[in-house]
């Protein structure tokens, strides 16, 4: 039985850069870091590779997790900073927000790159993707009234 979505997974060139980002801008909380190099024969069990390195951090906010990775081995594949989001695999993930235009102005201010303002749409919903340092998508969304998803 599915309870939920528990963490989204985002492979980074820089642990602590994508840190700063993810905590110091988007306000979330460092819970867990770990790594390992090449010693680790559940760990590349699990995740389908051989003799993996990596360095982890876990990070909350709200009611959902984020774990950042920076693998030292095996090498990882550079992906570009302008894919769109219509290209296969994972579009981008979403953060819910309360009054998306002040969230816009704040990221914008620190750094974030948006494709353009907050889309305000009928019924209340609004919405825009903007991009992490190494050009990932997070979506910034606004839910109408009664449809958030609380945090815990």
């Amino acid at each position: 039985m599915i309870v939920g979505i528990h963490h989204v997974a985002i492979s980074v060139p820089d642990l602590e850069k994508a840190a700063e980002f993810y905590v110091g801008l988007l306000g979330f909380e460092e819970v867990q870091a770990t790594s390992w190099d090449r010693n680790f024969p559940e760990g590349d069990a699990a995740i389908g590779l051989k003799d993996t390195a990596a360095s982890m951090k876990m990070l909350k906010g709200g009611n959902a997790y984020i774990e950042l990775w920076e693998y030292a081995n095996p090498a990882p594949k550079e992906k570009p900073n302008d894919y769109p989001p219509s290209d296969h695999g994972i579009a981008h993930f979403a953060l819910q927000v309360k009054d998306i235009d002040a969230e816009y102005e704040r990221l914008s201010e620190g750094g974030m790159r948006f494709a353009g303002p907050p889309v305000h749409f009928e019924g209340n919903s609004a919405a825009i993707y903007g991009r992490d340092p190494f050009g990932n998508i997070i979506e910034i969304y606004e839910v109408p009234e009664g449809m958030e998803i609380p945090s815990t």
